[in-house]
């Protein structure tokens, strides 16, 4: 690749999002990451807004409530919408056959996680959504005997203190007989109709009540989940759900490789074991890149950037011996760090850390403590944002999302801009 006109510093849902949509606006774009990025650990399930503090069903209704600091302030109601209905369409005509996502930013879903809390979410895999616990009905909970990583009898037990009427069966089937078959491994066993067959077999024999939804953990299938999914309802003659596990997620995975084959198409690349170790800036302006690939360092040039490298968790922030927090890429100043305590014992409670990120301004350019830009031509997207509690709200890939679109959108607005000047 020449020159690319932008640079996405992440693989994650809001750097593959900014990539993609920048890519589809014309923009020569290459993308920078270390790995391939937290999709492979999460659900793939666009939680916009569960919790503000109570329950949401009406998400976009309740965005206004989070204030001016929160990163949806710099996106609105609409911003949010838009990126949703992208995706929706993006996964569609995406590189996995009859593969779709459903749901929209106006209503919440209500899942099962794992351990069967019902979890709101509000844009999710066809594959998920006939598990919306407030369709009501029995579940049947299927359990795969080899995976450690999905207990089939503590989600019926949780469901049923719910108010859900559940029970739990499980089957006893080994991928290629490997003793530590994992959920890749289910994955691509269900590809397979034989395999699928076998599933079949050992379930027919249940006593199952007839009305019965039968909930599996997100396994049915990683190249072919459209398919897979479908042939199970038929043959089991009663609707099926997947139920997001412990990483590796196959779902995540999935939307992973749609979101870059789409970038593929569109003319973009990815270029991973890059790390971007800093940059040189003319003034308000970053001029490249400082890039380590394997022991040597390259320079890199765009004429905008996008960083979407993620929070403290992804490495994209971090905290030294002395609690001074840091943005490792582009060194950035971090916002939001208490003064005083950091961490509550309470898990589940609100944590002082949790709003600290970059803070930028309402075109998702980073700013100063005293909120002057920081550099013009870089915006910032997701996890790294300021102003956020996405663990207690349930926001985190709705952040992603509607973050990495917007700052694509304005990427490319900004060229534009550029362009008609010079005309």
């Amino acid at each position: 690749m020449s020159r690319p006109d932008a640079i996405v510093i992440g693989t994650g849902l809001a750097g593959l999002t900014a990539a993609v949509r920048l890519a589809e606006g014309g923009a020569r774009v290459l993308v920078l990451a270390k790995g391939v990025g937290a999709t492979h650990l999460a659900p793939a399930t666009i939680d916009v807004l569960g919790y503000a503090p109570e329950r949401v069903e009406k998400p976009l209704e309740a965005v206004g409530s989070l204030g001016g600091d929160h990163p949806y302030a710099r996106v609105g109601a609409d911003g949010i919408a838009a990126a949703c209905e992208w995706l929706v369409e993006r996964v569609a005509g995406g590189s996995l056959p009859g593969y779709a996502y459903t749901g929209s930013a106006a209503r919440n879903l209500l899942l099962p996680t794992a351990i069967g809390v019902p979890r709101p979410s509000a844009v999710v895999p066809e594959t998920m959504a006939g598990g919306d616990l407030a369709a009501g009905g029995p579940v049947v909970v299927v359990g795969l005997r080899p995976l450690k990583d999905f207990h089939a009898a503590l989600c019926a037990d949780i469901l049923t203190r719910a108010g859900i009427e559940a029970r739990a069966t499980e089957v006893d089937l080994r991928p290629e007989d490997r003793v530590d078959a994992n959920s890749l491994g289910f994955a691509r066993a269900f590809d397979d109709p034989a395999f699928r067959g076998q599933v079949v077999a050992q379930l027919s024999g249940r006593v199952l009540a007839p009305d019965a939804r039968l909930a599996f953990p997100a396994v049915l299938g990683i190249g072919d989940p459209h398919g897979t999914w479908e042939a199970l309802q038929t043959a089991l003659g009663r609707p099926v759900f997947e139920v997001p596990t412990l990483p590796p997620s196959v779902p995540g995975m999935r939307l992973a490789a749609i979101l870059r084959e789409a970038l593929r198409r569109a003319g973009g690349a990815v270029r991973l074991n890059n790390v971007v170790v800093g940059a040189e800036a003319d003034g308000a302006r970053v001029r490249a890149l400082r890039v380590r690939v394997g022991l040597r360092e390259e320079r890199m040039e765009a004429g905008a950037y996008v960083l979407a490298t993620g929070g403290i968790a992804s490495g994209g922030l971090a905290l030294d011996s002395h609690w001074q927090a840091s943005e490792v890429a582009l060194g950035l100043p971090v916002a939001g760090v208490p003064a005083g305590e950091r961490f509550k014992p309470d898990y589940f409670g609100e944590q002082p850390m949790a709003r600290a990120g970059v803070a930028v301004d309402g075109e998702l350019r980073p700013v100063g403590p005293g909120g002057e830009v920081v550099y013009e031509n870089v915006r910032v997207a997701g996890a790294t944002l300021a102003g956020a509690e996405p663990w207690k709200e349930k926001s985190g890939d709705g952040i992603s999302l509607a973050t990495g679109y917007r700052a694509a959108e304005l990427v490319l607005g900004a060229a534009h801009a550029t362009v008609g000047e010079a005309v």
